[in-house]
């Protein structure tokens, strides 16, 4: 009995010990729900997501968002509330042979002692398709609640039947109020203080996350504790804490950036177009990736409005190749602001759209005989190119005829805008569509009196 006693005195006192030497972030977890900063939406008194935890009847569900927003603070709080058994895994490490072992376990607790079992799944993104299969039937015959934590969107992240059978619930991230709020917190329980426009900067990088904001402050305690003993932290110590400015960069926010990249030049913010221009540069993103949709938004978005714009962006990518980084930014700057500036028109990419449209859904129909190829022996008694028109025969430089099947003729898929040089072809279009391909001469009378030149 006294060996016992002397073993949970131990024990006790290497908790308090592990309690006082935890990491900042862990002695800032919360221990209710009320003590979370953010996500109101989700943790409100009278919010879904709070009445099914508090009720214990949380179903299989996926937690997203960004770093530092309380995933995994969350979920542990549920399994402070739960009834069910908690069983934590990291998809980092865990294989199918881990998924099958807990659905073993959670199929016996349940025959033994009726009891169900919640599987939490940190970075659910990170399990692989098969091991997202071998988890599946589990979760469907409710062997196991799933509550899975991820970074990534889950519409790219997870199977669709695993996602099907999952409620999402989006994690926020914490707005500058949220992080102030969290910062004076550790000030507190560090007895503390900082200057507030030192807080101010720091909440500004932070992107909002809050382990950020925590792990920023504990660095700053741990340089002033060293250099003086202090505890007051300054604008200049939280500078010296956190050099760097991290960027998140997964899957979902890849396609978010390039689509505010795409959509600035677009909509001609020029200054728009660049921001995000350098940002995904200041991210790792592949250059040459940025160049081919530079490319592609020169013919889409710009098109024959400004048929220059090919040409700039083309010569952004072959100077990228040439150059490379971080010099050829500017090559690639120099495209952002010419697509930007230029007049835009999606008439060719319509035109393509509609033609596309009628390959796929009209009669195909055959091509007309005179239009065949004529150039090889015996062609002729085939009828192939038997009363073709060449053009260039043709003082005009033009025939008045349709190159279209005969089930499309009459179709009209280009159809030029007012904006920039396209007005120019759609006088053109215009003038070739009436059977006239060029201008007339102006009468004596529309040019005017003649003057005598000196």
């Amino acid at each position: 009995m006294a060996e016992r006693r002397q073993s949970d005195l131990f024990d006790a006192a290497a908790a308090d010990e592990l309690s006082r030497r935890a990491p900042l972030a862990e002695r800032m977890r919360p221990r209710r729900l009320d003590d979370v900063v953010g996500q109101r939406h989700l943790l409100a008194p009278g919010a879904a997501f709070r009445k099914l935890v508090e009720s214990d009847r949380l179903s299989s569900a996926v937690l997203f968002g960004p770093p530092g927003t309380g995933k995994t603070t969350v979920a542990r709080l549920v399994a402070e509330s739960t009834s069910k058994e908690f069983v934590p895994l990291s998809a980092t490490s865990a294989g199918v042979r881990d998924v099958r072992e807990v659905l073993d376990d959670a199929r016996r607790r349940l025959g033994e002692r009726g009891q169900g079992t919640i599987l939490f799944l940190d970075e659910i993104h990170r399990f692989s398709r098969s091991q997202q299969d071998a988890l599946l039937p589990g979760v469907e015959d409710g062997t196991v609640v799933l509550i899975g934590a991820t970074t990534e969107n889950p519409f790219f992240a997870l199977n669709a039947p695993l996602l099907s059978r999952s409620t999402l619930f989006r994690f926020a991230e914490l707005d500058s109020g949220e992080l102030l709020e969290l910062a004076h917190r550790v000030l507190v329980l560090e007895s503390a203080t900082a200057d507030e426009a030192a807080l101010a900067h720091l909440v500004a990088l932070a992107e909002g996350d809050a382990r950020a904001v925590i792990g920023t402050l504990e660095v700053a305690l741990a340089i002033v504790e060293v250099r003086d003993g202090g505890r007051k932290i300054d604008e200049s110590v939280l500078a010296e804490a956190r050099t760097t400015r991290a960027m998140r960069f997964g899957r979902d926010e890849h396609y978010d950036l390039v689509s505010a990249f795409i959509k600035s030049i677009r909509g001609s913010d020029v200054d728009a177009g660049l921001y995000w221009l350098a940002r995904l540069i200041a991210s790792g993103e592949d250059p040459r990736f940025l160049a081919r949709r530079l490319v592609i938004l020169a013919s889409e978005d710009v098109g024959m409005a400004d048929p220059m714009a090919l040409v700039v962006a083309t010569s952004a990518a072959a100077a990228l190749d040439r150059v490379g980084l971080p010099e050829a930014s500017l090559n690639l700057a120099q495209a952002v602001v010419h697509l930007a500036l230029a007049p835009k028109s999606n008439a060719t990419s319509r035109a393509l759209w509609a033609a596309q449209a009628d390959v796929e859904h009209e009669p195909l129909g055959d091509v007309p005989a005179e239009l065949r190829d004529a150039h090889y022996q015996g062609a002729g008694s085939l009828g192939h190119g038997v009363g073709y028109e060449y053009p260039h025969d043709d003082p005009r430089g033009w025939v008045d005829r349709s190159y279209l099947p005969a089930a499309l003729q009459g179709r009209r898929y280009f159809v030029a805008s007012e904006h920039g040089q396209e007005h120019q072809l759609s006088e053109r279009l215009e003038r070739l569509r009436s059977g006239n391909p060029t201008e007339s001469e102006p009468s004596d009378e529309e040019k005017g009196p003649r003057t005598r030149e000196p």
